[in-house]
C-alpha cells in the first residue's frame, strides 16, 4: 500500500507529452515504478526506474539516466550526462554516456558501452531509493518545505521546474493499452496511442487520444479534447466539457454533457444523464443546468410539448 504522498500512486502525464514512433517524448523527467513494462522508446530530460521495469525500445535522456537493479532495456540506452546502472541489467543495445557512469555487478551489455567520464564499478542506485524513502516520509507527516528543500538539494537548482511523466508501479503501456491500477491524469495538448485502462481519469485540454478510455469509477474530459474511441466506465460518472469530442459510444453509471460537446455514438447511462445548457449568466453568474431523462432528447421534446400547450391555451382565451 502506498503511503500518503508517494510520488508514484498515479498515472501523471504532463503537458505537451505525445507519442511520436513508437517513443514517449516529453520536455520533463520520467519516473518509473517497479515492476513496469514499457514497450515504447522514451525521450526525457531524465529518467529514474526502479527494480525490474522492462523497456521495450531505446532510451535517449537529456540528462541523467537511473535504472535500478534488473532492469532490462531491448534497445540502445544514450545518456547526456551521468548514468547509474543497478546489478543486473542488461542492455540489448549499447551504453552510450557524456558523463560519469556508475555501474552495479553482473551488468551485462550486449554491444558494448562508451563514456566520456569516470567508471564506477558498485551499486549506486540504492542512493535513489533512499530519496524517495526520505522524500514520502517528510511527505507523509506534512513537511512539504523540507520536503521541497530536500528535492532542491539533489537536483540542479537552475533546472526549470517541470511536472515529471509518473508511471505507477506495476504499470503497461503500449501501443494497444496503457494500464495501471491507480488514477490516471493527462494533461493539456498531448497526443497519445493506446487505450487508458485505470481506475479514474482525468483528461485536459486540447489533447488528442488514439484510443478508448476505461475506468472503475469517473471519467472527465475536458473541452478542445479529441477521443477516437469509447468512454466507459463501470461505476462513476463521466463528465463530457463544451468542445469536446468522442469518436465511439459513452456508458457509464451517471452522465454529465455540457451543452457543446460532440459525441457520435451512443450514450448510455443507468443512473442520471444531465444535459448543462450554456446560457445567458443570471446575476449570480451562474449558468442553469437541466438534467435530462434516460432518452437525451425528451426534454427537447418536452419543451416542444410545453409550447404547443401553451399556444393552444392562448388560442383558446
Amino acid at each position: 500500500m502506498s503511503s500518503p504522498g508517494d510520488p508514484l500512486d498515479e498515472l501523471s502525464i504532463p503537458d505537451g507529452t505525445t507519442v511520436e514512433e513508437h517513443d514517449i517524448v516529453t520536455d520533463s523527467d520520467v519516473l518509473v515504478g517497479s515492476n513496469s513494462r514499457i514497450e515504447f522508446g522514451i525521450r526525457s530530460r531524465t529518467i529514474a526506474a526502479g527494480e525490474r521495469v522492462e523497456f521495450g525500445r531505446h532510451l535517449e535522456v537529456d540528462s541523467d539516466c537511473r535504472l535500478d537493479m534488473l532492469c532490462e532495456v531491448d534497445d540502445s540506452v544514450l545518456v547526456g550526462a551521468d548514468a547509474y546502472i543497478g546489478a543486473r541489467c542488461h542492455i540489448h543495445g549499447t551504453l552510450l554516456v557524456s558523463g560519469d557512469l556508475d555501474i552495479g555487478d553482473d551488468v551485462t551489455i550486449d554491444e558494448g558501452f562508451e563514456t566520456n567520464g569516470w567508471i564506477h564499478t558498485r551499486n549506486p542506485v540504492p542512493v535513489l531509493v533512499f530519496y524517495f524513502i526520505v522524500l514520502s516520509q517528510f511527505l507523509r507527516f506534512g513537511d512539504e518545505e523540507q520536503a521541497e528543500e530536500f528535492a532542491s538539494a539533489l537536483t540542479d537548482e537552475d533546472a526549470e521546474q517541470r511536472p515529471p511523466l509518473v508511471i505507477p508501479r506495476g504499470a503497461e503501456l503500449s501501443d494497444d493499452a496503457w494500464r495501471v491500477s491507480t488514477p490516471a491524469t493527462i494533461g493539456d495538448d498531448c497526443r497519445l496511442h493506446g487505450n487508458i485502462r485505470a481506475e479514474s481519469i482525468t483528461v485536459g485540454t486540447e489533447t488528442t487520444i488514439f484510443g478508448s478510455l476505461r475506468a472503475r469509477e469517473d471519467i472527465e474530459v475536458d473541452s478542445g479534447t479529441v477521443v477516437i474511441g469509447d468512454v466507459t466506465t463501470r461505476n462513476g460518472t463521466v463528465t463530457l466539457h463544451a468542445g469536446c469530442e468522442v469518436r465511439g459510444d459513452v456508458s457509464c453509471q451517471e452522465l454529465v454533457v455540457h451543452e457543446g460537446a460532440d459525441v457520435d455514438g451512443a450514450l448510455r447511462a443507468s443512473g442520471d444523464m444531465k444535459l448543462v445548457r450554456q446560457t445567458t449568466p443570471s446575476a449570480g453568474g451562474q449558468a442553469d443546468e437541466q438534467p435530462t431523462a434516460d432518452d437525451p432528447n425528451e426534454s427537447d421534446r418536452n419543451s416542444s410539448e410545453e409550447s404547443t400547450d401553451q399556444s393552444a391555451a392562448e388560442s383558446a382565451e
